[in-house]
């Protein structure tokens, strides 16, 4: 279960967790076409070091790029966003998340005029497999989905809808008894 933080950063503004949210017809929802970040950030000798943090945001923007997708912010503004996020939600360590996706507006394939929105949303998040995991290691079963060719899709690009290919495989190896899959080129 997410540990909640006080704010979620939403097209510009601070606004309460709970009041973070998109109209179920966001278009996003419905067609997959959303990019995003994971990012960490570490409590460090000097504060809380966000690891990366401009080489996360510039793969952003070029995955939105690449997927004609064009975010109202540039970059200085994404960063300073996260840093900010981090810092009402005084956050020593986590997680961040970075996303932005096409809202309400028309459906279908082709949409021109629906709003891109970029949320970002940072909680406390340990190791993603768990102490016990890195302590004693994990069980790990080579699934039976394989990974997504390059040329069937922009791969480079970290897409929201790329992810339902390896939540397959995932559900897969946590219904079999293992941690985590592992999947194979075709």
């Amino acid at each position: 279960m997410l540990q909640e933080t006080p704010f979620i950063w939403m097209d510009g503004e601070q606004v309460p967790w709970k009041a973070a949210t998109v109209h179920v017809l966001t278009h996003t929802l419905h067609y997959g076409l959303g990019v995003f970040e994971g990012i960490r950030c570490y409590k460090g000798k000097s504060g809380t070091a966000i690891f990366r943090l401009k080489d996360h945001v510039e793969r952003l923007l070029e995955s939105a790029h690449v997927m004609k997708m064009k975010i109202p912010y540039s970059a200085h503004e994404i960063e300073q966003a996260i840093i900010e996020t981090v810092r009402v939600n005084k956050l020593s360590e986590g997680y961040i998340r970075p996303i932005a996706f096409i809202g309400y507006g028309e459906m279908g394939l082709y949409v021109k005029e629906n709003p891109i929105h970029l949320t970002i949303a940072a909680w406390p998040w340990g190791t993603y497999l768990g102490d016990d995991g890195v302590k004693n290691g994990i069980q790990v079963c080579v699934s039976s989905m394989a990974r997504h060719h390059v040329n069937v899709s922009m791969t480079r690009a970290k897409v929201t809808g790329y992810y339902v290919n390896s939540q397959l495989a995932k559900r897969e190896a946590k219904e079999n008894g293992y941690d985590e899959a592992v999947l194979l080129d075709t």
